[in-house]
């Protein structure tokens, strides 16, 4: 009883940056465990009518299970954490946007008529485009740098100079702000595609641009987690060490 009393005000984050398979348990209830991972357990449920008992029921499950990779990002040295996101979750999106826009600019003009919400979530990708393109490039001028530096500073014993932005909180902020802008807009996507659920007259690029959307929604998803989580709480306890 004290446990799953202890464990209700436990932050979403924390469940998920401990044990990445609790996550699905979340997506399952429609909980965003990435950008609003700050809040309790408690305050999800009570919020959403979910029954306390029963979401903590399946997230034990989950933990006291063997099966499933379980990557423990949190044990990472911050700056194999930071090229991680760089190498995987920024390389994806990258690779990703250019047959996204193709395929949904194709699906406007050949289903437009008939499915007028394609115009709507092509606009909202492409504005998502943009902001992620402007999003990373930020990460990775200013942001990961600083962060590598500490690390090294932290090796090598060694003072380190104040950045320009003042404090590793500031552009945190900025960032975890705009990771919040494309939580909000993809779950407006979800909800125009029917949870990405191709119509009935849905032809093949239809479904692979759907079912391409919902897979990028899940990298997004784990890429903000990493940063919201593990990555930014890090840095902000790293750069305290300075004083």
């Amino acid at each position: 009883m004290k446990t799953m009393l202890k464990d209700s005000q436990k932050q979403i984050g924390q469940f998920v940056a401990e044990d990445f398979r609790t996550a699905a348990v979340f997506s399952n209830y429609g909980i965003d465990f990435c950008c609003r991972g700050d809040r309790t357990v408690e305050e999800v449920c009570d919020k959403n009518d979910i029954n306390v008992s029963e979401l903590l029921g399946k997230l034990q499950n989950v933990l006291s299970s063997t099966t499933g990779q379980n990557i423990d990002y949190k044990s990472w040295p911050l700056d194999l954490l930071v090229d991680y996101i760089e190498k995987t979750h920024h390389r994806y999106v990258a690779k990703k946007v250019p047959v996204l826009l193709q395929f949904l600019d194709k699906l406007c003009n050949v289903h437009g008529e008939n499915h007028p919400e394609l115009f709507e979530i092509n606009e909202h990708f492409k504005a998502s485009a943009g902001e992620l393109a402007a999003h990373m490039k930020k990460e990775e001028l200013v942001l990961f740098p600083f962060v590598k530096k500490m690390v090294n500073a932290t090796i090598s014993q060694s003072g380190i100079q104040a950045p320009h932005f003042g404090t590793v909180e500031n552009p945190i902020a900025m960032m975890k702000d705009e990771h919040d802008n494309e939580g909000v807009r993809f779950r407006e996507i979800a909800k125009l595609t029917n949870n990405y659920t191709p119509p009935a007259d849905a032809c093949n690029t239809y479904r692979v641009a759907y079912a391409m959307l919902e897979e990028f929604e899940k990298d997004l998803h784990l890429h903000i987690h990493l940063e919201n989580n593990i990555l930014f709480p890090g840095a902000i306890k790293l750069e305290q060490q300075f004083g």
